[in-house]
C-alpha cells in the first residue's frame, strides 16, 4: 500500500535538512525542499570557486553551504539527511549523522515509497538501460501516460505531485541506489548479475545483496523477473515474495519469455521474430524478453511486437555514427564492464577492432580475454586500465599460443585514430570501453560524445 504524499509534505516541513551532492540531478531536489519548507543545507566536495554560478543561485534561495575537502565535518545537527547514491551509508560521517538521531534517505527511496503510480523497477548488471526504454515504449505504445527516471531521464521526485495512479512509472536502478532500499516497486526486473562496481562495493556478496532489494519488500500480488539463465539471478526464485516470471534465450520457462528457433514468445503466444528486430545481438534479445515478461499484465502482444520491430536503440549502445572510407563506426560507450562489451562485440557476429580501457572498478578482464578473443581483430587500449586489460590478453595469448594486434594509445584521440590506421574497408571499429569513464571523461555520456565527434572528423 503506497503512502500519501501528504504524510512527507508534513514530516519535511521545517526540519533542518541536508542535501549531500549538489550536480545537476540534486539541484531540483533542493529547489522541490525548500518549496515543502524545509530548511536546507548543501554538501559538496567542490570548492565555492568551482561551481560559482550555482553557489550564489543557492546561497540566494536561503540554502546553507558547505564546501571543500572536509565538507562532511560538519554534517551535524540535522534532522534530515538525503545522501548521494554512491555515498555508503557506513562511511563516518552518515555513522555520525544517524547516531545523532537524524533520519537518512535519498531521493530515490522517497520516491518509491511515496509514488501513486505503479512503478517497475529494473535492475542488473548489463542491459539496464535499453530494458527500461524497451517497458517505457511498450507502456507507451499501450496508452499509458508513463514516466522515466532512476538514472536516466529526470528526477522524479520533484514531478511526484503531478502522478496519478492511473499512470505508470519506470525507474533504472543501480546497486548505489538500491543498497539503502526497504521498499520495493511492484513489479521489479533484474537483468543479468556478473562482478560490477567492486570499487565501490566492498564484496560480490554485497553486491548481490544490494540488486535484491529491488524485490525482497514486494508484496504477493507485486511481480518480480529474472533471468533464467544466469547462474546468480536463476538462485533468487526461491526468495520471490510474489509472482515470479522467467526470460530464457535456451529453454522454455515454467513461467515467462522464451526464444526458440528465431521467434521470441510470451507464455505460449510468438511476439516477433528475431530477424525482425532492429537492434542486434543475443543479449538485446533477453532485453526484450525481459521487458515482455515486465508488461504482460498491461500491455497487448500487438503493441509489444510493434516496439520490438521499430525500437531502434539507445544513445551510446552500438550506436552507429558513421561510415569512412568502407569502415563502421560504432559507440557502444555505456559498455562499462567485460560482459557488457564481450555481449556488445559478439552482436556484430565479426571481429571487430575495439577501443577499450579507462576508469578501474576493481573487475578482471580475464573473461573479455577469454571468450572475446576470436571476436576482436585489433585492440586499441587506453586509459587507467590499458596495462591491466594487456595483461589478462597477454595471458591468453601465452595460453593459446596465437596472438592479435593489441596497440596501446596515450589519450583518448590517440586511440581513435590508431583504431582507423588499423581498420581496412568491411571492418567495425567500436568503442566498448568495458570500464567506467571517470579517468577522462565525467560519465560515460560524455565519452561517447566526444569519441562521436572525433570520429566524425575524421
Amino acid at each position: 500500500m503506497k503512502r500519501d504524499f501528504k504524510e512527507f509534505k508534513s514530516f519535511i516541513k521545517g526540519k533542518k535538512t541536508a542535501v549531500v551532492g549538489l550536480g545537476v540531478s540534486n539541484r531540483p531536489l533542493i529547489d522541490f525542499l525548500i518549496n515543502l519548507g524545509a530548511k536546507v543545507s548543501g554538501f559538496d566536495k567542490k570548492n565555492e570557486n568551482q561551481f560559482q554560478e550555482v553557489a550564489d543561485e543557492l546561497k540566494g534561495k536561503g540554502v546553507t553551504l558547505m564546501l571543500g575537502d572536509n565538507y562532511l565535518d560538519n554534517l551535524t545537527g540535522y534532522d534530515v539527511v538525503f545522501k548521494t547514491p554512491s555515498m555508503r551509508i557506513d562511511c563516518d560521517a552518515l555513522k555520525k549523522a544517524a547516531a545523532e538521531g537524524a533520519y537518512i534517505t535519498s531521493e530515490m527511496e522517497e520516491f518509491v515509497r511515496y509514488c501513486p503510480a505503479k512503478i517497475f523497477g529494473v535492475t542488473g548488471s548489463d542491459g539496464k538501460t535499453t530494458t527500461t526504454s524497451l517497458i517505457y515504449s511498450m507502456l507507451k505504445a499501450e496508452g499509458y501516460r508513463t514516466w522515466v527516471g532512476g538514472n536516466i531521464g529526470t528526477p522524479l521526485f520533484t514531478k511526484i505531485e503531478e502522478m496519478k495512479e492511473t499512470h505508470k512509472v519506470v525507474l533504472e536502478l543501480s546497486s548505489f541506489q538500491l543498497m539503502t532500499m526497504n521498499v520495493s516497486p511492484e513489479v521489479a526486473v533484474i537483468t543479468n548479475l556478473s562482478p560490477n562496481h567492486l570499487d565501490m562495493h566492498k564484496s560480490m556478496e554485497e553486491y548481490i545483496m544490494a540488486k535484491e532489494n529491488i524485490y525482497l519488500y514486494q508484496n504477493e500480488q507485486d511481480l518480480l523477473v529474472l533471468n533464467k539463465d544466469n547462474e546468480i539471478t536463476s538462485s533468487m526464485a526461491g526468495k520471490a515474495p510474489g509472482r515470479l516470471m522467467r526470460f530464457s534465450i535456451k529453454e522454455m520457462p515454467p513461467k515467462g519469455a522464451w526464444y526458440s528457433d528465431g521467434i521470441l514468445y510470451l507464455e505460449g503466444k510468438e511476439v516477433c521474430e528475431k530477424k525482425n528486430i532492429i537492434i542486434k545481438g543475443m543479449h538485446n534479445v533477453e532485453n526484450f524478453l525481459a521487458a515482455f515478461c515486465a508488461v504482460s499484465d498491461e500491455v497487448k502482444i500487438e503493441n509489444m511486437k510493434k516496439i520490438a520491430e521499430t525500437f531502434s536503440g539507445v544513445e551510446h549502445r552500438c550506436e552507429f555514427v558513421r561510415e569512412l572510407n568502407g569502415v563502421k563506426y560504432y559507440n557502444d560507450s555505456i559498455a562499462t564492464s567485460p560482459t557488457r562489451t564481450l555481449a556488445g562485440i559478439i552482436a556484430f557476429e565479426k571481429p571487430v577492432i575495439l577501443i577499450a580501457g579507462g576508469y578501474d572498478k576493481k573487475l578482471p578482464f580475464d573473461v573479455l580475454a577469454e571468450q572475446g578473443m576470436d571476436h576482436i581483430k585489433s585492440l586499441i587500449l587506453v586509459g587507467a586500465t590499458k596495462n591491466k586489460i594487456k595483461e589478462s590478453f597477454d595471458k591468453e595469448f601465452e595460453k593459446r599460443g596465437t596472438t592479435i594486434p593489441v596497440i596501446i594509445a596515450e589519450t583518448f584521440e590517440e586511440a581513435i585514430i590508431k583504431a582507423k590506421e588499423a581498420a581496412a574497408a568491411g571492418d567495425i571499429v567500436t568503442l566498448a570501453p568495458a570500464c567506467a569513464s571517470f579517468d577522462m571523461f565525467p560519465n560515460f555520456a560524455d565519452r561517447g560524445n566526444a569519441f562521436k565527434e572525433i570520429v566524425n572528423k575524421l
